[in-house]
């Protein structure tokens, strides 16, 4: 049998712990996948594998043979894809992970226009709001934010950068008072992220510097668009990315509060494995993102958008908010004070 491609098998077979999975990703046979490794251990007339009915584990053997066919079939890979890269247009399925509302705001002009120009990459599209890991779970590329990968491992770029806007209904302003200073957040119901991407405090820059403040009561969803929800329901105040919310705000159904105060920017980066020679269809497409975020305003979210709503919905409560198109006008949307919800959105929706 093909010796490169029985080290192949077993390297998948090791990493996935079954020769089911590993035969499934390779597209082969059970059976197939079993004799690559029958074959590689009676070439090497050792044992590399110890099988039971219901788990595989690793030899002292398989675990340096492991280590060294990994570096053996990198190379290997480096080299064929330097050569392709050199002298091939990109092709092939390119996998890519995205946070869910990012995705969906943004992502479709782009691969609409990067599949134009290399119509031989089929974009595989995955939203998710979790954490990643781009190597163990198969992604070329992935778009995340600053708080979301820590890897040596993983090479960033970045796209661009966002600000999120504080906001609630005029109803519920009207009912529970305007905040005018970031330690009054601390009054009302705060709709926010979890605590893995904000954190347990909110920093805000104002005129007088630095202020931080805790919040109190929390709503918790790890989805922007979810949260948006809940802020056109009245059920508290929210702080979400303004690029999300800027057409609420422009037609009443939001209130942008506390323009003088900042929150730090977000981040957004688009991430892939350290590799010497990325694959022809990773580096167009990072080279493509790239570009198409330098000339874009939706996702910039930056000083000029703030202005601009700032205008289009100035604070105060005279205004009645639109009730949005999902909304039971016969919810309640008050919540106990003391109350701390969580609600878990499923991930993708």
């Amino acid at each position: 049998m093909d010796h490169l491609q029985s080290m192949r098998v077993f390297v998948k077979v090791a990493d996935l712990g079954s020769f089911a999975r590993a035969a499934s990703a390779m597209d082969i046979s059970n059976a197939v996948a079993t004799r690559h490794v029958a074959d590689l251990e009676g070439r090497l007339g050792t044992r590399l594998l110890n099988r039971t009915t219901r788990s595989l584990s690793l030899t002292e053997s398989g675990q340096v043979y492991l280590e060294r066919a990994r570096q053996i079939l990198d190379e290997l890979e480096d080299v064929e894809q330097m050569v392709v890269a050199r002298n091939h247009e990109p092709v092939g399925t390119l996998r890519i992970v995205a946070p869910v509302v990012f995705g969906l705001h943004n992502l479709a002009p782009v691969l609409q226009s990067y599949t134009e120009n290399f119509p031989k990459v089929v974009p595989d599209l995955t939203l998710v709001d979790r954490q990643v890991d781009l190597v163990e779970e198969g992604f070329d590329v992935g778009i995340v934010v600053t708080r979301q990968m820590r890897s040596a491992s993983i090479v960033t770029r970045r796209l661009t950068t966002g600000c999120m806007t504080v906001c609630a209904t005029p109803s519920y302003l009207e009912k529970h008072g305007v905040p005018t200073h970031p330690e009054h957040l601390a009054e009302h119901p705060s709709l926010s992220l979890p605590t893995e991407y904000w954190g347990d405090e909110r920093v805000f820059t104002g005129p007088d510097g630095e202020v931080r403040v805790r919040p109190t009561n929390v709503i918790v969803a790890n989805n922007t668009a979810m949260l948006r929800q809940f802020a056109l329901l009245g059920m508290g105040v929210a702080i979400l990315p303004s690029y999300l919310i800027g057409s609420d705000i422009a037609r009443g159904a939001l209130v942008r509060l506390l323009p003088e105060f900042r929150l730090p920017q977000v981040e957004i980066n688009i991430a892939y494995p350290s590799r010497r020679h990325l694959p022809a269809k990773v580096r167009t497409f990072i080279d493509h993102l790239v570009e198409h975020f330098s000339h874009s305003t939706d996702a910039m979210m930056g000083e000029q958008w703030a202005a601009q709503s700032s205008a289009l919905a100035p604070i105060g409560v005279e205004t009645r908010a639109e009730q949005p198109e999902s909304a039971d006008p016969n919810l309640s949307p008050r919540l106990p004070r003391s109350s701390r919800t969580r609600v878990a959105v499923p991930s993708p929706l």
